[in-house]
């Protein structure tokens, strides 16, 4: 008599719909943005990368309370992740602001090309980054200010000059080094809190103190939604160089204590 061998089901090809469609969502959101920006419609592009930022919260979110989380997933939100943030808030700055100083001559004009493609670039790499740490980064923490909150910053500045009466041209030598800066930012060793998982633990409580700063952000935001997040998301880019060297000092003043 024959030993049976179990036979192993075969493994379906197929994808997960709910989260995907999230991601979907969130790359055509990037997309909307590039068309309403070469339309002129800046405001309507911003508001197309934050629409982005919180379908692109959710996505990950949604596959991890669903268990539907595959490697399709994390390389199509990467995919997403380059049009929403990197190639969107790139071109976007370009055609609000950086495209105006092709009008001081061709030197400047490539000023204007470099700094959009450096924002670009670095969110590509930023994200390639990522990928290679998956499952093996402390998730505490981002190496490099995320892609998303990048473009927040970028497009809180587009916004926010908007509505105070600014237009592109009149701030084209201020956007470079706006998109220089954040995109070398992206790619950075510098470390910052991602907001997943409390210090002490994913179970840790907070303070109440934390509810009534969360209501009162809300309460800001309702009043000036555009100069709130470009505050607030500005003192987030500044948290990882400060808390950079303030680790290395501490560290230091510890080293000669000893």
């Amino acid at each position: 008599m024959g030993v049976s061998v179990p036979v192993n089901p075969p493994r379906h090809k197929g994808i997960y719909l709910l989260p995907n469609l999230f991601t979907t969502g969130a790359m055509f959101a990037g997309f909307y943005a590039i068309i309403a920006g070469i339309d002129g419609r800046f405001t309507e592009a911003v508001v197309a990368v934050f629409a982005a930022a919180l379908l692109d919260g959710l996505d990950g979110r949604v596959a991890r309370l669903t268990g539907t989380q595959t490697d399709f997933g994390v390389q199509y939100d990467s995919l997403s992740d380059l049009v929403s943030f990197g190639l969107a808030p790139a071109l976007v700055m370009y055609t609000w602001s950086l495209s105006a100083l092709a009008d001081y001559g061709e030197p400047w004009g490539k000023v204007a090309y470099a700094a959009a493609f450096i924002y670009a670039a670095c969110a590509a790499l930023r994200l390639a980054r990522f990928n290679t740490q998956v499952g093996v980064a402390d998730k505490r923490y981002f190496q490099g200010l995320a892609s998303p909150a990048a473009a927040i910053v970028c497009m809180s500045f587009v916004w926010s000059a908007e509505k105070t009466g600014y237009a592109g041209a009149e701030l084209c030598f201020v956007t470079p080094w706006i998109a220089v800066i954040v995109g070398l930012l992206m790619v950075s060793r510098f470390r910052y809190f991602s907001f997943k998982a409390p210090p002490g633990g994913e179970r840790q409580r907070v303070p109440f103190v934390w509810m009534v700063v969360a209501v009162l952000l809300l309460a800001l935001l309702v009043l000036d939604t555009a100069r709130v997040l470009l505050a607030g998301f500005t003192v987030y880019l500044l948290s990882g160089p400060v808390w950079t060297v303030w680790r290395l000092v501490a560290h230091r003043r510890a080293r000669r204590g000893k």
